[in-house]
């Protein structure tokens, strides 16, 4: 048993003391009153730290990769076109699993570890104006790097296009503003940077979107990812029944985010990027790079390239067998020559930096 391991790692994060704790809380039935009162604050505390009105706003059941699926497939007619910025492993992702969903995909590359360039993802828009939807990864985890959203929005509502956003290690970490960046569709996991265990995947949809996905002339293909189901099981009133949600999940959320919303969202945003600045500053001192470039570099998650002649592997599994330290290989082209470390949720803090840096330099010395 490893209760006091350091997550520090591209994610499941170090959970808030309270999203633990709520974890020992009696287990509700899923129609229960009382959970989906629970359910009712929880999208009321969502729409809070995704800064938007929207009134579907609600945790779906399983982790990131069911958000993505589900934004896509509630969004997406068979044979629609999306447009997806791919600078990263989860841009790639989007592409697979609206591939899959029988979309005709639209590539607009940059390459891994630079960010992707607005211009190009509105260009690609103008070119193909039919697209259905749009979507980038807001902060790539498998790189670091952070897309500009903000300018896409505005250029989009001006068109049929729907702006989708992938803000699983986005949200509650960098600023992200569904509202005033005009994004029709958003998602996010939280394991990341709201500290609570992995399970939810908080969603929100646009009225423009809930317009979209209600006007469509053939069925979503998943039911379990069926927004319109999901919103008609837990916003409406009486609510009806779609599947056997977890209160336990649903209590642990729920207190990450009143601890997100205690701190204070904008606060939470500067916590992460000092303690992201921090590490940062003393990984080139130890002979580690930085792989994102500085002004799209992401402070809760950081790609770094190992020292010359260390095997990245080797190092990683000392750290955690010695010191009981999670940090994340490289992933795509990254594999095999770089870590990648998250300072995250209740992570983000100075002593998670300190002890890091403790035993890389004590693995490094001997």
């Amino acid at each position: 048993m490893h209760g006091d391991r350091l997550l520090l790692g591209p994610g499941p994060s170090v959970p808030y003391p309270e999203a633990v704790e709520a974890l020992t809380r009696p287990v509700l039935g899923h129609l229960d009153p009382e959970y989906l009162g629970v359910i009712s604050e929880i999208a009321d505390r969502l729409r809070a730290v995704f800064r938007t009105g929207n009134a579907l706003t609600l945790p779906v059941s399983g982790t990131g990769s069911a958000g993505m699926e589900a934004c896509l497939a509630s969004l997406l007619e068979p044979g629609e076109t999306i447009i997806v910025g791919v600078n990263g492993y989860f841009g790639e992702r989007l592409c697979e699993v609206a591939r899959r969903g029988g979309a005709q995909v639209v590539r607009v590359e940059a390459p891994w570890g630079t960010a992707l360039d607005p211009a190009d993802l509105l260009a690609a828009q103008r070119a193909t104006a039919q697209a259905a939807v749009l979507a980038v990864v807001a902060a790539e985890t498998s790189t670091g790097v952070r897309n500009d959203i903000a300018p896409l929005g505005p250029e989009l509502a001006q068109t049929d296009t729907l702006l989708l956003v992938d803000a699983v290690t986005a949200l509650g970490g960098t600023r992200l503003e569904v509202d005033a960046w005009r994004i029709d569709a958003c998602y996010s996991a939280t394991q990341k940077c709201l500290g609570a265990p992995p399970g939810l995947a908080p969603v929100t949809l646009s009225p423009r979107a809930v317009d979209r996905m209600r006007a469509r002339t053939t069925p979503i293909r998943s039911f379990y990812l069926d927004l319109g189901l999901l919103q008609d099981y837990f916003l409406s009133s009486p609510p009806k029944y779609h599947h056997t949600a977890s209160s336990t999940l649903a209590y642990s959320l729920h207190a990450g985010l009143g601890r997100v919303l205690e701190e204070g969202i904008e606060q939470v945003w500067e916590r992460h990027a000092r303690i992201g600045g921090l590490l940062q500053s003393a990984l080139p001192e130890l002979g580690f790079g930085l792989v994102a470039p500085e002004r799209n570099r992401l402070p809760q998650l950081t790609t770094t390239t190992l020292p010359e002649g260390l095997d990245e592997g080797v190092l990683r599994k000392r750290l955690l067998a010695e010191y009981d330290i999670e940090v994340g290989g490289g992933l795509g082209e990254f594999a095999g020559r770089a870590w990648r470390i998250g300072l995250m949720g209740h992570a983000a803090t100075e002593r998670s930096v300190v002890t890091l840096l403790g035993a890389v330099r004590e693995l490094l010395a001997a």
